[in-house]
């Protein structure tokens, strides 16, 4: 993990050291407990919901829960046979869990977790973020070795393919910054938009504890309660729900961007 983590995060060090990769020391034997628990809590819950959906599957006579769940297939299916490929339906057990892992560690954040030190929103924590940003990236390098070859691979750092391909060659190192920069900018979007709903949430609770000089802390209390009530509905649910489907759309992407110089191979 970063080390820098260690300022706002509790510890817990296996002993041995850090390691230092690129401009960035990585103490790759220290963990942030905190982190650690409320990812485990989230995987427990994201399990349980699954369970749970599984539980509503009928034959014959679909639930409301199955109709639901049957129509977010058939969009992501044909949004990967559109923008992808038909032969890529792979993607569809990749993005699914990812969108409800994301999803159920957002909403969990309605409960109060600010009563318990040790526990926030998992996505509020830029490893959890960053570790699954680097599995998209991870699997998306290797669709792409599959489908173009590592000949074809390669050329993809070459774009734009119009041009002559002494041109191209100073597009290089700009293709290899943006394919590399991808799990950073899909990690910190995520890790961004969560982290700051739980900074609100914070400055609101400390609205709530004014002691105000007609009413004494009543007032700020029940103020605070109602925006609490108010944002959390806003943030937690509504961005919650929008930051953990832009994380699959953009995983989608990404595996068709892995596609690129397929028709110019072929010409």
């Amino acid at each position: 993990m970063l080390s820098d983590t260690s300022i706002t995060h509790p510890t817990v060090s296996l002993g041995c050291g850090p390691v230092q990769i690129g401009p960035l020391p990585w103490d790759v034997c220290t963990f942030n407990y905190d982190g650690v628990i409320s990812s485990f809590i989230a995987v427990i819950a994201t399990l349980a919901v699954g369970f749970w959906l599984r539980s509503q599957l009928r034959y014959g006579e679909p639930t409301k829960v199955q109709a639901i769940l049957e129509w977010g297939y058939d969009l992501l299916r044909s949004l990967i046979k559109t923008n992808v490929s038909e032969d890529a339906l792979f993607i569809i057990p990749l993005a699914m869990t990812l969108f409800l892992y994301i999803l159920v560690a957002n909403w969990i954040e309605f409960l109060p977790l600010g009563f318990v030190p040790i526990l926030h929103g998992a996505n509020a924590d830029l490893n959890q973020t960053l570790a699954m940003g680097i599995i998209v990236f991870v699997v998306v390098e290797w669709y792409s070795i599959r489908v173009l070859g590592f000949v074809g691979f390669l050329r993809r750092f070459t774009k734009p393919f119009e041009l002559p391909v002494v041109a191209r060659v100073i597009f290089i190192p700009l293709n290899l910054i943006e394919e590399l920069t991808k799990p950073v900018t899909l990690s910190m979007r995520l890790f961004g938009n969560i982290f700051a709903g739980a900074a609100i949430i914070g400055l609101i609770i400390g609205f709530g504890t004014l002691n105000l000089p007609i009413g004494g802390p009543v007032p700020g209390v029940i103020a605070g309660t109602i925006l609490l009530g108010i944002w959390k509905a806003f943030d937690v649910l509504f961005i919650g729900f929008i930051q953990a489907f832009i994380f699959m759309l953009l995983t989608v992407v990404y595996f068709s961007a892995a596609r690129e110089g397929l028709e110019h191979e072929h010409q």
